[in-house]
């Protein structure tokens, strides 16, 4: 009897206590404390930041914790899978509102962050996402040619996802006053900027063409073969990446995969110059070295410029089978792909054996074939949409909703205060979805995540 009656009044006690705490707090609560299973999104010595998707919630959530309670101990990396108890009794909607940390009793990890990286940076986009204007979504998806001066009050105003330097922007200038440019941007970016440049070496080199930068231009891929073969390959890429990313450039538009033996051909002097297993060899390489660099490549021009003429000045027809394609030029973009490149780039050449009717950039059965030929599920990008391909026949708002509508997930050009409002206007009218205006940006965002540039 009296083993009973100090049971009784031990659970009376607790019953009070718990009544006293919270009209919300129930005994169960008491005897099994809550637990959370989430993301680490950042940490210090007194509080731990969680990133979850919790049941019922329309999007992730994110819940801070008091680590204090625990013992003192390295805690996991960022990115990892954790689970959290909290301590017995937590009145977790009270502290919540409070904006108070919740109070850590045991702390596991169920992942680690390398293996939990992909999941991580799916909730960590759709958080991301979860807070952006219509506005800001389209944004992320141009790839703008950087303005000069106006730069970062531009960057301020549309939000785009990436901007591109040319010769221009190099020219005449130290690192120092390239790298002050580059930051003065990226301070006026809310979501982190891909920055881009041409540095393929040969005919195209906008930054090594400053000879305060480096005292000459990177070799053509033809060049680095004839002198050192793939070694030489190697080595260039990694010292370009060096370079570029000492300068706050993370996205080197490069390496080119078309292929030409035909000294005759506008992009054989950009090219290897050798067959179709030399060349995926090279993009192997070369995009293998950027990827374990952490610079963001792009295999450029799919689906294979061959004989094509210059889109920069002119309409270009390529009347090849697709049997070609598929046994040639597709090789080194596959193999750039399978190396880790995060984008790809679309010529605006007419390819016929695809579709008789648009540009490449322009052409939803390209990019189709993109994306199954090549089992590719990373950015894709046009060509710049000023190239005279383009503006010979489409205005800059209608080239920007088609490109769009063709599958790409950034347009690379300069017109973007008109093409910006042009396709949030297109999406208004029901004309492109915002869910597919949802998917290329979680594509853009997996991609500056894979590159580093968010982190939390």
């Amino acid at each position: 009897m009296k083993r009973l009656l100090s049971l009784f009044l031990i659970i009376s006690a607790c019953g009070l206590l718990i009544t006293g705490c919270s009209p919300a707090l129930t005994l169960s609560q008491f005897f099994s404390p809550v637990t959370f299973t989430g993301y680490l999104l950042k940490s210090d010595d007194a509080t731990l930041t969680l990133l979850c998707q919790n049941e019922g919630a329309k999007e992730p959530e994110t819940s801070v914790f008091d680590l204090t309670g625990l013992p003192q101990g390295s805690l996991p990396e960022t990115g990892s899978e954790v689970k959290i108890t909290l301590k017995a009794g937590t009145d977790t909607e009270s502290l919540e509102t409070q904006g108070d940390p919740l109070p850590v009793r045991r702390l596991e990890v169920l992942t680690a962050s390398d293996a939990a990286e992909k999941s991580f940076h799916s909730l960590l986009a759709e958080k991301l996402l979860a807070g952006m204007s219509l506005e800001e979504k389209v944004g992320q998806m141009f790839f703008a040619r950087y303005p000069g001066p106006a730069a970062p009050e531009d960057e301020k105003t549309w939000q785009f996802g990436g901007t591109i330097l040319f010769g221009r922007d190099f020219k005449d200038k130290s690192p120092d006053q390239i790298r002050a440019e580059i930051n003065a941007c990226q301070d006026a970016a809310r979501v982190p900027m891909l920055v881009g440049v041409d540095e393929e070496g040969g005919d195209v080199v906008r930054v090594s063409g400053n000879p305060a930068i480096r005292a000459e231009g990177f070799p053509s891929p033809q060049t680095l073969l004839q002198k050192g073969g793939m070694d030489a390959v190697t080595a260039d890429a990694h010292e370009k990446d060096a370079l570029l990313k000492s300068l706050n450039i993370n996205v080197n538009f490069a390496p080119v995969c078309d292929l030409s033996q035909n000294p005759a051909d506008y992009i054989y002097s950009r090219t290897t110059g050798r067959d179709a297993a030399t060349t995926a060899e090279y993009a192997k390489n070369v995009a293998g070295a950027m990827t374990s660099d952490g610079m963001g490549s792009v295999l450029k021009h799919f689906p294979g410029y061959g004989p094509g003429g210059d889109t920069h000045k002119d309409f270009s027809r390529d009347s090849r089978p697709l049997e070609t394609f598929e046994s040639q030029d597709f090789l080194p973009f596959r193999a750039g792909v399978q190396a880790g490149a995060g984008s790809v780039l679309v010529s605006h050449n007419v390819i016929e054996a695809m579709d008789p009717d648009h540009p490449a950039s322009l052409s939803p059965k390209v990019h189709e074939v993109l994306r199954d030929a090549l089992d590719f599920d990373g950015v894709i990008l046009t060509d710049d949409l000023d190239m005279e391909a383009i503006t010979k026949a489409y205005g800059a708002d209608t080239a920007a909703v088609q490109a769009v509508a063709a599958g790409n997930d950034m347009i690379l050009s300069s017109r973007y205060t008109i093409e910006i409002p042009a396709v949030v206007e297109a999406v208004r009218k029901g004309t492109l979805s915002e869910d597919q205006i949802d998917a290329s940006v979680r594509r853009v965002l997996a991609w500056k995540m894979d590159l580093g540039l968010i982190e939390n």
